[in-house]
């Protein structure tokens, strides 16, 4: 903790050198300090960020809200509404109406989970997916 606090003060007094001021408003993306309020250098590191992300290549939503419209389907997960085409999603045999239940070993139980699981993987490599489709649980590896 006092290493992060210590780092924290280093990045604050290196942001004043630059600056010459106190005070101004400083965002880090990925290692990449911004300054002020540089829009163009700011969207492009939240869009390199955002391109460097696994992306699984299926819309997902709260399988929850989804129980009514379908019954049978599991309570908790991230129910499948589409898969792209070409992506890992489809290239496992994901399709729609199944409901992923767990994603590189760590349960799902929302639809947000999947985006915030598959933010914490790196890319380029496979990760376990459990799905459930008809009432059977199914098990994958999916390349992201």
């Amino acid at each position: 903790m006092e290493k992060n606090v210590e780092q924290d003060r280093k990045a604050a007094m290196e942001m004043v050198r630059i600056s010459k001021q106190q005070g101004v408003p400083v965002i880090a993306i990925d290692g990449q300090i911004v300054i002020g309020f540089d829009q163009p250098r700011l969207r492009q590191l939240l869009d390199q960020a955002a391109q460097a992300r696994p992306k699984l290549g299926a819309s997902v939503a709260d399988a929850a809200s989804q129980a009514k419209k379908h019954p049978g389907i599991p309570a908790a997960g991230a129910y499948v509404g589409k898969v792209k085409s070409g992506s890992p999603a489809e290239q496992v045999g994901l399709r729609p109406g199944d409901v992923i239940t767990a994603l590189g070993g760590q349960p799902v139980q929302r639809a947000d989970d999947v985006q915030r699981l598959l933010s914490a993987m790196p890319s380029d490599r496979a990760i376990s997916l459990t799905y459930v489709r008809d009432g059977e649980t199914h098990h994958a590896l999916v390349r992201l």
